[in-house]
């Protein structure tokens, strides 16, 4: 059997509902190996790159980019990040924000067309966490201002703030049930 999970992102990160032309959706499909294969769209904001070459790129979440945080067992969870120029960042964590590796290499094809980016990417089954999986997913876009943060669930508080993980719910059964 192979799981599967739709996370559309059509809220402001505190539950108010963002323009049809902002949202952006994640589905996650996972494999017999215990792998998760992310399928990103979301349209493009146009926002400048980074500067570096596309690929691994630290503090990704300044830019245009879709991120998905994936929670398991004793507070360990993988956060990454697509943009829509082929930059990424991968990370696995332990207890909120306590990075425990950074910078995964991972597989990253991404494409823009027609005003719209997607991206496709398979999490080794080595950087996915343990145990029943929570998660939830969120766009950032824009610059000043005018930067936007978006999200599948909302995240309630008086600032977005992506590493609440009491805001995260099931996304795929545990590997084999």
């Amino acid at each position: 059997m192979i799981a599967h999970t739709h996370m559309p992102i059509h809220r402001s990160w505190n539950g108010e509902p963002c323009e049809v032309k902002e949202r952006a959706n994640i589905r996650l499909q996972r494999a017999p190996d215990g792998s998760i294969r992310v399928c990103t769209e979301a349209p493009f904001h146009g926002d400048p790159p980074p500067t570096g070459q596309p690929g691994p790129t630290w503090a990704l979440w300044e830019y245009e980019v879709v991120e998905l945080f994936l929670l398991g067992d004793h507070e360990r969870y993988l956060e990454l990040e697509i943009g829509p120029h082929g930059h990424y960042l991968a990370l696995l964590l332990e207890g909120r924000r306590t990075i425990k590796q950074k910078l995964l290499p991972l597989d990253v094809s991404v494409r823009r067309q027609d005003g719209l980016w997607t991206a496709e990417t398979k999490i080794p089954a080595s950087f996915v966490p343990t145990g029943a999986l929570r998660g939830n997913a969120y766009a950032i876009h824009g610059e000043g201002d005018q930067r936007r943060y978006l999200a599948w669930i909302p995240v309630p508080g008086e600032a977005p703030d992506f590493h609440r993980l009491d805001c995260f719910v099931p996304v795929l059964p545990i590997q084999g049930l």
